[in-house]
């Protein structure tokens, strides 16, 4: 099976982003790609600042029956293709944005996920979500995460807990903002980025198909770094900051229960030892 991450540059020009997506998708399917993973916002683009995040200048939010949506699916045809977008709902009687991702083959829709895990000033732009869930596609179960989420073990954990055995995770992950370093190699976030990529993959044992944005956003400057990890967090195929795609062939189900065979870690686990909530000063 070959899985495929993308690291590319997705802005405000949804048209421009349609046609992008058709190419790359005609790309890995000349390579044979049965999962492709696109990075978080791939239709509308990405906030510019996280500092000042500005809701209005969030793309028209798309949803699952129109016409953008569609073309995604009429390109994926056989291949199951993962991608982020800006969702519109309405709660209490208001739209409210949310920030998506589909996950999507030629005869529609196989799963979704709305970001539960939003850092500093997201909060303004998108609404959170609320849950992980793992669904079933022609390459096996999977679940889907975007950015953030994966800063937190129990996200990841609680797809692999619901049988998935592949995690795709979407981002539009950038430098950091307020201790930029003169190379992306060396910025703090750079390494954050992965080092969860492999952590994630590692304590699951799971295999992590990792995207992300490329290129400049307003005040944003994402790092790439697309990947496929292993589920002994080996890095099996990647990109660095200019955009790429990152192909591995892996067969999941053989390497999952490779990994599992001596030490199982979802089983070995011990929940009534494990505190679920911070302890506060007076506990």
């Amino acid at each position: 099976m070959r899985l495929a991450s993308v690291a590319a540059h997705f802005g405000r020009d949804i048209e421009r982003s349609l046609d992008k997506i058709d190419g790359i998708v005609r790309d890995a399917r000349a390579s044979g790609v049965d999962l492709l993973v696109l990075p978080d916002a791939t239709l509308g683009g990405y906030l510019s600042d996280l500092r000042h995040p500005d809701a209005h200048a969030l793309p028209p939010a798309l949803v699952e029956g129109s016409f953008e949506v569609g073309r995604v699916i009429a390109a994926a045809q056989d291949m199951v293709v993962c991608f982020g977008y800006t969702e519109e709902d309405v709660v209490d009687g208001r739209p409210v944005h949310y920030n998506a991702a589909l996950c999507v083959t030629g005869d529609g829709v196989l799963g979704r996920h709305r970001k539960v895990h939003q850092p500093a000033g997201e909060a303004l732009a998108y609404r959170a979500g609320e849950t992980f869930s793992a669904f079933d596609t022609p390459i096996g179960r999977m679940g889907m995460l975007i950015d953030y989420d994966k800063t937190f073990p129990e996200a990841a954990r609680s797809l692999a807990l619901d049988g998935a055995h592949v995690i795709a995770c979407l981002s539009a992950w950038p430098a950091s903002v307020t201790d930029r370093a003169s190379r992306l190699p060396k910025d703090r976030q750079s390494r954050l980025f992965d080092l969860y990529d492999s952590a994630r993959a590692a304590e699951n044992q799971v295999v992590w198909v990792s995207s992300n944005q490329t290129g400049v956003m307003g005040g944003l400057r994402f790092l790439g770094q697309a990947k496929v990890v292993g589920p002994g967090g080996d890095v099996l195929a990647r990109t660095w900051s200019k955009g790429a795609l990152a192909v591995a062939e892996i067969d999941v189900e053989t390497e999952v229960a490779r990994s599992r065979r001596i030490l199982h870690h979802l089983q070995e686990r011990v929940p009534a030892s494990y505190r679920t909530t911070e302890r506060t000063s007076d506990a």
